[in-house]
C-alpha cells in the first residue's frame, strides 16, 4: 500500500507558484466571503489564508451575518467582484439553506471565480473547454498524475453526487477515458459497486463510510470527504481497514485537502496571468 501524500506535493507546487507570482507585475488580492460561522468553514479558510501567505498573496476574509438575505448577499458579492483591486473571490460553502446559492455565485466575475462555481465557468468545464478546473478535481488530477495513475480504461466508482466532488469528478473521469458509476444516498448496496472498482473516489462527508471489505485488493482510494469526529478532521474512508487492501490511498488530513487549496491558488494565478 502506498500513501498518496497530498501535503508534500502541495508544498512543492506552492514553491513554484510563489516564483510565478513574483514575476507578475501586480500584487494579488484574494477575498473570501463567509456567511455565518462553522468550525469546518474556519478550518478551510485558515488553510487558504496560510497558503496565501506562503506564496505572497494578500488574503482578506469578509464575515457576513448568517441572517443575510439572498439579495443582500448578491449585492455584497457583486460589489467585491467589481472592485478592480480584488483579483480572486470565493464564497465559502455551504451557505444557509434559504440562500439561492447559484444566483449569488453568479455575481462573481468568471475571471475572479477561483472556485470555478459560476455557471459560466462550470459550463466551460462541462463542455470540455475549461478556463480553470474546480479545485477538488484539480487536486485529484495532480495527485494521480504525480503517482502515474491513469484513468483510461479503468472502472471508477464515485461515492456521492454533490456539486463540489461527485458531479464534476464523474465528468472529468469520463473525459479521461474511464468507465464511471456515480452512487448517491439512494443507491442500494454501494459495496456491490465499490468492490469492483479500480479507483474509488468518495466525497460524501460521512466518517468511516468506506470500509476495507468494500474494496478490492490493490484498488486506488481517493478520499475527498471531510467531516469532524471526536474533534478531529476525518474522511469518508476507514483508513485502518482500507489501507490493508488498497494499493494506493489518500490520508485525511494530508491528502486531497491540501491539494484542493493549492489548485485554488493555481486558479488565482491562471486567471491573472
Amino acid at each position: 500500500m502506498k500513501i498518496l501524500d497530498g501535503k508534500k506535493l502541495a508544498d512543492q507546487i506552492l514553491r513554484g507558484l510563489k516564483d510565478k507570482i513574483k514575476k507578475l507585475d501586480k500584487k494579488l488580492n484574494l477575498v473570501a466571503v463567509c456567511v455565518g460561522s462553522s468550525s469546518a468553514s474556519k478550518s478551510y479558510l485558515l488553510q487558504k489564508e496560510r497558503a496565501s501567505e506562503k506564496i505572497g498573496v494578500n488574503f482578506k476574509l469578509v464575515n457576513l451575518s448568517r441572517n443575510i438575505s439572498t439579495s443582500e448577499l448578491w449585492q455584497d458579492i457583486k460589489k467585491l467582484s467589481d472592485d478592480f483591486e480584488v483579483n480572486g473571490l470565493l464564497l465559502q460553502l455551504p451557505l444557509p439553506k434559504y440562500i439561492e446559492a447559484q444566483k449569488v455565485l453568479n455575481a462573481i466575475s468568471p475571471l475572479k471565480d477561483v472556485d470555478c462555481l459560476t455557471e459560466e465557468n462550470l459550463g466551460k468545464f462541462f463542455s470540455g473547454n475549461p478556463l480553470i478546473l474546480p479545485p477538488t478535481i484539480g487536486a485529484i488530477a495532480k495527485i494521480l498524475k504525480k503517482y502515474k495513475i491513469r484513468l483510461q480504461g479503468k472502472y471508477v466508482v464515485i461515492v456521492g453526487a454533490g456539486r463540489l466532488v461527485g458531479k464534476t469528478a464523474a465528468l472529468w473521469a469520463m473525459n479521461q477515458g474511464a468507465t464511471v458509476s456515480v452512487l448517491n444516498k439512494l443507491t442500494p448496496g454501494i459495496s456491490n459497486f465499490t468492490k469492483l472498482a479500480d479507483i474509488v473516489i468518495s466525497g460524501v462527508g460521512k466518517p468511516g463510510l468506506i470500509k476495507g471489505n468494500m474494496i478490492k485488493k490493490g484498488a486506488v482510494v481517493i478520499d475527498a470527504g471531510t467531516s469532524k469526529s471526536n474533534n478531529k478532521i476525518v474522511g469518508d474512508v476507514d483508513f485502518k481497514s482500507v489501507s490493508k487492501k488498497a494499493g494506493y490511498i489518500t490520508p485525511v488530513p494530508g491528502g486531497v485537502g491540501p491539494m484542493t487549496v493549492v489548485s485554488l491558488m493555481e486558479n488565482l494565478v491562471k486567471l491573472n496571468s
